[in-house]
């Protein structure tokens, strides 16, 4: 791989970063928050691109100028090994492939990531609460359904059955990539749907229940959420929850 190579490559790789920068592509594998920095990332590999451009033709003027060409002192011209090459691989992903959100599959197959959090925000005095997973989850457990007993309640998330088929709502709980993403879950009981699919986005509206169950992979903590009405919803712009840890 020559400099222009190099160089083609990192203008490539910049240029996918502001592309997926500039759209909702980033979301499927970093935190909204970090958009600046892959924005950043992205022009600063463009220039480099450029500037390798730049003196690779800069150099090659000077040596026309003074008559003497890039053979190493031995006569012979150097090549880079063709297993650079395979750094065109990741590129190549970050351009075809849109890897799908983490769904059910990681979802049942990972232990409930909830956990205690700080304090929690204030809620509207009156009428129904709009409540992410992690929010109602965190309440119901850790507050003990204090701040929600006796509300309307609407939460959002997307659907998982375990090996019994009992339904579960869960949003990926996100920390800085979805690398490190981990499910948080909500145990459905109530007026559920007849038939659920693993996978499809719902939003479902009822009351807290202090019914909790125990998560069989890591032993955490599930609390219920009972059901009186469900709405299939279509996949969020931002399938990552990143409440858990803000």
């Amino acid at each position: 791989m020559n400099r222009q190579a190099q160089a083609a490559v990192l203008f490539l790789t910049g240029a996918a970063l502001l592309h997926a920068g500039f759209t909702n592509l980033y979301l499927r594998y970093v935190k909204a928050g970090l958009q600046p920095l892959l924005l950043l990332s992205g022009g600063v590999l463009i220039a480099a691109a450029l500037a390798t451009v730049w003196y690779e033709w800069r150099g090659r003027r000077e040596n026309r100028g003074d008559g003497h060409g890039h053979d190493h002192g031995d006569g012979h011209v150097h090549r880079e090994p063709r297993v650079s090459w395979l750094l065109v691989l990741p590129l190549l992903a970050l351009i075809l492939v849109a890897p799908p959100a983490l769904g059910s599959y990681s979802a049942m197959r990972t232990g409930t990531a909830l956990q205690q959090p700080y304090g929690y925000n204030r809620l509207p005095a009156s009428g129904p609460l709009d409540l992410t997973v992690v929010d109602y989850a965190s309440r119901a457990v850790y507050d003990h359904g204090r701040s929600i007993d006796g509300r309307q309640i609407k939460v959002t998330g997307f659907v998982a059955l375990d090996r019994s088929g009992s339904p579960y709502l869960v949003r990926m709980a996100l920390n800085c990539c979805a690398a490190d993403a981990q499910p948080v879950k909500i145990a459905l009981t109530g007026t559920i749907p007849p038939v659920l699919q693993p996978d499809k986005w719902l939003q479902v509206s009822g009351t807290y229940t202090a019914k909790q169950t125990k998560d069989p992979v890591n032993n955490g903590p599930i609390p219920y959420f009972r059901v009186t009405a469900a709405t299939p919803v279509p996949t969020p712009k931002d399938p990552y929850d990143e409440s858990w840890n803000n």
